[in-house]
């Protein structure tokens, strides 16, 4: 009995992690999670138990991720429609330091990033 990886859990929220193991179980597919790692380099998984139920899986899967995905679309549609979406304009009003911060810091990478390279052409010149 080989087991698969259906569904890596990195970034994934848990109402998405208990639609996909409520689906797997309304199926009767012999699932499995496991946790994230305590360092964060694995994000745990949805594993499936059989390999004879991996394609079945993968099918359900694909199905319910099309539909998230118009639905999710949808719901930024209508959020969007009554002005409650998220744009850089609406971060900046609701937390501006924050966001200055986040650009102030973004520079400095990119100046430390580049200032080897801006050294490089005016010793060339």
């Amino acid at each position: 009995m080989k087991k698969r990886l259906l569904l890596n859990l990195r970034n994934v929220p848990d109402d998405e992690v208990d639609e996909v193991l409520a689906l797997l179980t309304e199926h009767h597919i012999e699932h499995y999670i496991t946790p994230a790692g305590p360092f964060g380099i694995s994000g745990g998984g949805i594993w499936v138990r059989d390999m004879e139920d991996c394609d079945r899986a993968k099918e359900l899967f694909d199905e319910y991720q099309a539909k998230r995905a118009v639905r999710a679309a949808e719901e930024k549609a209508s959020a969007k429609a009554r002005g409650e979406h998220e744009s850089l304009w609406s971060l900046w009003r609701r937390r501006p330091g924050h966001v200055a911060l986040m650009l102030i810091l973004s520079a400095m990478i990119l100046m430390i990033f580049f200032a080897p390279m801006l050294q490089i052409a005016q010793s060339v010149r």
